[in-house]
């Protein structure tokens, strides 16, 4: 409300003015506000309903390759083949990319996703990142240590029978990346997302190359990162800390970063899935289905990081997540 002074026979009157106006604003304002708790509440459940869905992929992925003799033994062909590879040249950049992935760098990768949210004030969304990264780790590792086991249903050798599900590197690398997206502006974000998370997908990749974990335990870990990742968002939109994104995203640019990771999650799924769906149904010559799983299994790793991390973004899709 304004007012405004006008003399009239010596003595000071005030008018006011603008009344309609001032209410105008009051209501646009509780209307705005209407829409934005009605946006969170939507983005709320369908990240709940994501969340749950990629904790119960996750366990059909274990329940398919970890407890039943037809997914072990595949897998087993799958370090098989690996062990045939010749040149090694796979296992050597595999050491090199994983032999960086300690816990100093994923001190600083923290650091970094805290210095962002710092900046742009960002508090809430800052402890939602960590807390992602944290409850992720903790997680794998509770769960491949403590509650998950690998049951001998092939008669396999004792190296074979340790329980390496969900991979703990994968967790890592995968809940940095999808922790960044929560604390960069909407229109940095495909683009932010979009590198880092080419580098994780092959991080799991190179896992499976370096013998450190089979194709599921990528696949599970990815997984369960997106589902600790929904849930940590979907709390965070029940208590305001989503709203509709305002302005537009550089498309071009965008497509130009996140490309590459379409490519790679449909190459990566359909080469995998192919030459899985060849094994399985025996149409691959026994001399060469250790190399054919090796192969099928790598292209899955990374073909399911890149096709997680597009899930990720499609569920923030016209969301900022930093709402002041």
């Amino acid at each position: 409300m304004s007012v405004r002074y006008v003399p009239a026979g010596g003595t000071p009157t005030f008018v006011r003015v603008s009344l309609h106006a001032a209410g105008s604003e009051r209501d646009e304002e509780v209307r705005a506000d209407r829409r934005n708790r009605r946006f969170a509440e939507r983005i709320a459940v369908r990240l709940a309903a994501a969340g749950t869905a990629s904790a119960v992929a996750g366990l059909l992925v274990y329940a398919a390759f970890v407890r039943t003799a037809a997914g072990q033994r595949w897998e087993n062909a799958v370090w098989a083949g690996r062990a045939q590879d010749e040149s090694l040249a796979a296992l050597h950049r595999a050491d090199r990319v994983l032999d960086h992935i300690t816990l100093m760098s994923l001190a600083g990768a923290v650091a970094v996703v805290v210095l962002i949210g710092a900046v742009r004030r960002c508090h809430a969304a800052t402890a939602a990142a960590v807390g992602v990264v944290g409850c992720s780790l903790v997680l794998s590792e509770v769960l491949k240590r403590l509650v998950l086991g690998r049951p001998d249903l092939v008669g396999a050798s004792p190296r074979l029978l340790d329980n390496s599900f969900p991979s703990g590197h994968t967790a890592i690398a995968m809940s940095v990346v999808f922790g960044l997206a929560l604390v960069v502006p909407y229109r940095l974000r495909a683009a932010a997302v979009g590198v880092c998370a080419v580098w994780a997908s092959f991080v799991g990749a190179y896992t499976v190359a370096a013998g450190w974990h089979r194709p599921s335990d990528v696949i599970g870990a990815d997984l369960l990162v997106l589902a600790v990742t929904c849930g940590c968002a979907s709390v965070l939109a029940r208590f305001g800390g989503v709203r509709a994104a305002s302005g537009r995203r550089h498309r071009a640019g965008a497509l130009l970063v996140t490309g590459p990771l379409m490519f790679v999650a449909l190459t990566g799924l359909g080469t995998g899935g192919i030459l899985l769906a060849g094994a399985v149904s025996g149409a691959v010559p026994a001399w060469s289905a250790p190399g054919v799983a090796y192969t099928a299994g790598h292209a899955l790793a990374a073909g399911a990081g890149a096709a997680t991390s597009l899930v990720w973004l499609g569920l923030l899709r016209r969301c900022e997540v930093c709402a002041h």
